[in-house]
């Protein structure tokens, strides 16, 4: 099992001494320049060479250009971009996170699309040529962000197409199938469909979230709530 967080929570040395993964969300927002992320690779191996970087794929690939996602970071974007669309920006911008995974020595890469994004077939058969048209020897990991949508048949079918591990919130919901590695990314509380970030995991919770990751194989934990550097210790020492 490797448990870390959803972005850097802490002092970057201080973190990588203490947990053994973190999910890089800045590849997500605009990915960092070459230079950034190797810088961060060599620092990562001066502290422990065994430390994990995946990262989160450029939102340019899953997000629609009225995402509020693009205003954060004052990124203007083409009209016909996100929902993994076959156009040239969301294949560059696949080619950008690729190179950054490349750097960091990151072979899983996370795409995690809206709640906007449907499960309908049309935008299914994107996603199954989107993956058909990429290369690279990764570890790809979605999280589809409706949790309330019905995964379909067709949905499976791509996942075991393309080796995709299917990654939820597992006090949400389950994975439709089993990887050789599985992802869970845990975002703090619910209500109804609104997420409560400021969320913090009870130790009633982290014993029964044990008991739910220990069935699966080699599992991933991402905490990626307020106080997701404590809770992950936290989860670590139980």
């Amino acid at each position: 099992m490797k448990i870390g967080c959803c972005g850097f929570a802490v002092a970057f040395e201080k973190y990588i001494r203490n947990l053994d993964v973190v999910e890089v969300q800045k590849t997500f927002y605009t990915p960092p320049k070459p230079e950034t992320a190797e810088k961060w690779r060599e620092k990562a191996d001066s502290i422990n060479k065994d430390f994990e970087f995946t990262i989160k794929a450029f939102q340019v690939i899953t997000h629609p250009p009225n995402s509020p996602t693009y205003r954060k970071v004052k990124l203007e974007v083409g009209k016909d971009i996100g929902f993994f669309n076959p156009v040239k920006e969301v294949f560059e911008a696949w080619e950008k996170t690729k190179e950054i995974a490349e750097i960091l020595r990151a072979d899983k890469i996370i795409f995690q699309t809206p709640a906007s994004f449907k499960m309908t077939r049309n935008n299914l058969e994107k996603v199954d040529e989107f993956f058909n048209s990429i290369d690279g020897d990764f570890t790809f990991i979605w999280e589809p962000r409706d949790v309330a949508v019905e995964l379909t048949d067709h949905f499976l079918e791509i996942l075991t197409r393309h080796g995709i591990v299917h990654c939820v919130d597992p006090f949400v919901s389950e994975p439709v199938k089993q990887g050789k590695i599985n992802y869970f990314r845990l975002h703090g509380a619910y209500k109804g469909k609104k997420i409560v970030y400021s969320y913090t995991y009870t130790n009633d919770d982290l014993e029964r979230l044990k008991k739910k990751v220990t069935s699966y194989s080699n599992p991933y934990v991402m905490f990626n709530n307020k106080t997701m550097y404590q809770d992950a210790l936290r989860f670590k020492t139980i």
